[in-house]
C-alpha cells in the first residue's frame, strides 16, 4: 500500500509539473501559428484562443507514466492513446467529420477491447444481468467507451469545466486503485489529475488557453479505461466487499457529463433536433444565461459533482438497480434546477 500511494504521489507530481512547464510553450507557438478557437455565437471569448492544451496534458500524462509505471502492461494502452491524441490534434487544427471521429474511436476502442482486454463482460446485475457473451461484451464495451469520451468532450464548454471536473474524477478513481492495489491504475489516475490540476490554472477564467478535441478525446479515452476498470472490478477492500457496485460508482464519479448528455440528447431528440448537433443547451449553457459567469458556474458543477459521489456513498449498501435508479432521479433533478430557474426568469 505504501509503496502504490508513493508511487502515485510521484505520478501526480511529475505530470503536474510536466504540464505546467509545458502549457507556455504551447500557448507561445499557437499565438505564432495563428491556431486556436475562434469565438462563435456560442462562445463567451473574443477573438483567438489557443486550443491545443491537451498537447501538454498529455506531455504531463505520458511522461509521467514512463518514468513511474510498469510500462510492459500499458503498452497497448499507450498506443491507443497517441492514436487518439494524433486525431485529436488534426481535429484542433483542421476539424474532421463527426462520423470520421466517431469511426476512429470505434477503432481504437477494438484495439483496447481485444489486444488489452479493457472490456465490460459483466452486468453486475444491473437489470438482472450478469454474465456477458463475448459478442455482447464487446459491443457493450464500444458503446460505453464512445458514451463516456464523447460525454467529457460535451461537457468541455466553459472556462475551467472540464478540467476541474475531470481533477474530481480522477483523485476519485485513483484513491480506489490505491486501495484495492492496482497500481498502473492509480498511477494512470492521478498522472491525469497531476495534468489537469496545472491547466487548471491556465484554463479557470479567463481562459488563455482550451484543452481542445485534443485533450477531451484522450482524457475521455482514460476515464473511460479508468471506468471499464471499477465496472469490472468492483471495490474490495479490507473493511468493504463492493465487487457488483462498479456501475454505480462509475456513474457517481462521472456524473455530470453523463447525465446532462443523456438529458440533452432526450431534450433534442423530443424536439425534433438534431442530437448530436453543437448547440447551447448544456447545463453550462444554463447557467451563464443566469449570469453566473465561467467561475461560478464552475464552481456550482463542481460543488454539485462531489455532491452526487456523496449520495452514491450513502446508495452503495441498496441493489444495484436501486442506487443507479435513486442516483439517477438526484441526478437529473439537480440539473433541472437551472433550467426551472431559467424559465421562470
Amino acid at each position: 500500500m505504501q509503496e502504490i500511494i508513493l508511487f502515485s504521489f510521484l505520478s501526480f507530481l511529475f505530470s503536474l509539473v510536466i504540464t505546467y512547464v509545458t502549457i507556455p510553450a504551447v500557448i507561445s507557438l499557437s499565438i505564432k501559428y495563428n491556431k486556436g478557437a475562434i469565438a462563435d455565437g456560442r462562445s463567451s471569448h473574443k477573438g483567438i484562443v489557443p486550443n491545443l492544451g491537451g498537447i501538454a496534458i498529455s506531455c504531463g500524462l505520458l511522461f509521467s507514466l514512463l518514468l513511474v509505471a510498469e510500462l510492459d502492461s500499458l503498452r497497448i494502452l499507450s498506443v491507443s492513446y497517441v492514436l487518439i491524441l494524433i486525431l485529436g490534434v488534426f481535429d484542433d487544427l483542421r476539424p474532421i467529420s463527426a462520423f470520421k471521429k466517431l469511426i476512429s474511436q470505434i477503432i481504437v476502442s477494438l484495439i483496447l477491447i481485444f489486444f488489452a482486454d479493457v472490456r465490460i463482460d459483466n452486468f453486475q446485475g444491473v437489470l438482472g444481468i450478469y454474465e456477458l457473451p463475448q459478442s455482447l461484451s464487446v459491443i457493450f464495451s464500444v458503446f460505453v467507451y464512445i458514451v463516456i469520451t464523447n460525454a467529457y468532450n460535451l461537457i468541455d464548454g466553459i472556462d475551467g469545466l472540464a478540467s476541474g471536473i475531470g481533477i474530481i474524477a480522477a483523485i476519485s478513481f485513483g484513491i480506489l486503485a490505491v486501495y484495492t492495489h492496482q497500481y498502473n491504475m492509480s498511477v494512470i489516475a492521478f498522472a491525469l489529475s497531476g495534468s489537469l490540476l496545472a491547466f487548471l490554472k491556465y484554463n479557470f477564467h479567463p481562459a488563455r488557453i482550451f484543452m481542445g478535441d485534443t485533450g477531451s478525446l484522450c482524457i475521455g479515452m482514460v476515464f473511460s479505461i479508468l471506468s471499464m476498470n471499477v465496472i469490472k472490478n468492483g471495490c474490495e477492500i479490507d473493511l468493504v466487499n463492493f465487487k457488483d457496485k462498479g456501475p454505480l460508482i462509475v456513474i457517481a464519479l462521472l456524473a455530470i457529463p453523463l447525465f446532462d448528455s443523456l438529458r440533452v440528447f432526450v431534450v433534442r431528440l423530443s424536439k425534433g433536433s438534431h442530437p448530436l448537433r453543437a448547440g447551447r443547451d448544456h447545463i453550462h449553457h444554463l447557467l451563464l444565461d443566469l449570469n453566473f459567469g465561467h467561475k461560478k458556474s464552475s464552481f456550482y458543477l463542481y460543488v454539485t459533482a462531489i455532491f452526487l459521489i456523496i449520495v452514491s456513498y450513502f446508495l452503495i449498501d441498496l441493489n444495484i438497480n436501486y442506487s443507479i435508479a435513486i442516483l439517477s432521479a438526484v441526478s437529473f433533478l439537480v440539473l433541472a434546477i437551472p433550467l426551472y430557474f431559467l424559465k421562470k426568469k
